[in-house]
């Protein structure tokens, strides 16, 4: 007779925790200085540069101030001037915002329009 295999479902709550938890101990264990660095550099490349919606950018922007402390607003001049000075940035940030407005006026004319079955 062949042996059933275990799945999720078959842990209670707390067993599957445990599992996590041990596989994530061993997972780091496991891995190289080097294979850990990149790891970590897509995490963080994911979760600073993929946000979502101005909730996530704000978040982003206070791990950002966080790490940065004292030094942020500097960096932060510094970057504003840096690129402050290109026009093609700013041609762009304007293309940016004029897609956004286009889109947004599409989406609320999809919206007023009437299914003819409402009565």
């Amino acid at each position: 007779m062949k042996k059933k295999l275990l799945i999720y479902s078959d842990l209670s709550k707390k067993q599957l925790e445990n599992l996590k938890e041990f596989y994530i101990q061993k997972k780091v264990e496991s891995m190289s200085h080097e294979a850990l660095k990149k790891y970590v550099l897509e995490i963080i490349s994911h979760q600073i540069n993929d946000t979502i919606g101005k909730e996530e950018e704000m978040e982003a922007w206070r791990e950002m101030s966080d790490f940065f402390g004292e030094e942020f607003e500097l960096i932060l001049n510094e970057i504003k001037t840096k690129y402050s000075e290109d026009p093609n940035n700013l041609d762009q940030e304007i293309d940016h915002q004029k897609e956004r407005s286009a889109l947004l006026e599409k989406n609320n004319i999809g919206q007023a329009k009437k299914d003819m079955w409402d009565d």
